[in-house]
């Protein structure tokens, strides 16, 4: 049989009609797979002619520590900063790094998991927001447990709830506590915020820090106040031209990211409406391309790098008696051109 080029682990495991993570497990030669399942994957990789890349070898053999980072979107400046960050750290201690974009789907970031478990890697870092879903925490600590036991190291930014791991928390609610205080504070009573999915605990805690506070000074924030979208750019833009049919008539709009509130502004200009003459606007993390808008956006300040940064020392690191650590790391209210007191 003439070997096909290229062929790639993906083509395997979609011929043995398996998940990209068991057909890894099958070629790496770990044993906890089903005999029915490896028998397939293993005849998919003879008829392909798959050959394993080398690179990936080498690395699962040792010859360089890697450190496998998995976020939900590399191309987002958010994750951007923050994989710098570790980058930086990781470069510094002779670290080679995998990155992985999962898009939000927590399946594939559980198998992206088990692909690096595979692979060997001496260190895990998962970049972003956790899940409010039993079925993902559950799937996901089946993975790290075992590998945390191998002496694998694991490190999280973020919030995840029950993943007894190393944890980075940007301090998501206090941040957007602060914000709301200072919007109240120019003159605001009418707000809508612009959500992402609430299955994810970032968006939790910045959209109840923001409601509790606004709360603590009497103004409501209702449901009709609320548009959840896509947690992305695109999103906030349409979650504005959402909010544009519905009745409520907010002087300020909060967008629980920079990158939703940078759609968001692109959806009020097509809308006529001026930021922040006849609406401010206000996003939260502090992605460096905010400064640049038209007007600067207003948002809350975190250290991203230094998320980064933290995460990675604390893999390296290790924990002691194997209890995981919490650092917390405060955000900033930044007051820029994109909000100002409402018009009366």
């Amino acid at each position: 049989m003439n070997a096909r080029p290229h062929v790639t682990l993906e083509e395997v495991a979609r011929s043995a009609r398996v998940s990209l993570a068991t057909a890894s497990r099958v070629l790496n030669g770990t044993t906890n797979v089903r005999s029915d399942l490896r028998d397939r994957v293993v005849s998919a990789a003879s008829e392909l002619a798959y050959t394993p890349n080398a690179h990936a070898q080498a690395l699962a053999g040792g010859s360089q520590p890697t450190v496998g980072v998995i976020c939900h979107d590399v191309s987002d400046p958010y994750f951007a900063a923050i994989a710098r960050g570790v980058m930086r750290v990781a470069g510094d201690n002779g670290l080679l790094v995998m990155l992985a974009s999962t898009f939000r789907d927590p399946h594939k970031e559980i198998e992206y998991v088990s692909m690096l478990r595979a692979q060997r890697a001496s260190a895990i870092l998962l970049i972003g927001s956790g899940f409010e879903d039993r079925h993902w925490e559950q799937a996901m600590a089946a993975e790290l447990d075992p590998y945390r036991r191998g002496g694998g190291q694991v490190a999280v930014v973020s919030r995840h709830r029950s993943l007894k791991v190393d944890t980075v928390q940007p301090e998501n609610r206090e941040g957007a506590a602060a914000l709301a205080k200072a919007l109240l504070k120019l003159g605001h009573r009418r707000f809508a915020v612009l959500a992402g999915p609430r299955s994810m605990t970032t968006v939790n805690d910045r959209l109840s820090g923001f409601s509790d506070e606004l709360a603590a000074k009497g103004v409501e924030l209702t449901e009709d106040d609320i548009v959840e979208a896509a947690f992305t750019r695109d999103g906030g833009y349409a979650a504005v031209q959402e909010m544009l049919t519905r009745k409520t008539k907010p002087t300020c709009v909060f967008a629980v990211t920079d990158v939703m509130a940078i759609g968001a502004l692109t959806a009020l200009r097509e809308a006529g409406i001026s930021v922040p003459g006849e609406m401010s606007l206000a996003g939260f993390d502090d992605v460096p391309v905010v400064r640049d808008l038209t007007p600067p956006l207003t948002t809350v300040a975190l250290p991203l790098e230094e998320l980064g940064e933290r995460a990675m020392e604390l893999a390296i690191k290790g924990a002691r008696g194997g209890r995981s650590r919490i650092l917390r790391l405060s955000g900033e209210v930044v007051l820029r051109g994109s909000t100002a007191p409402p018009k009366k």
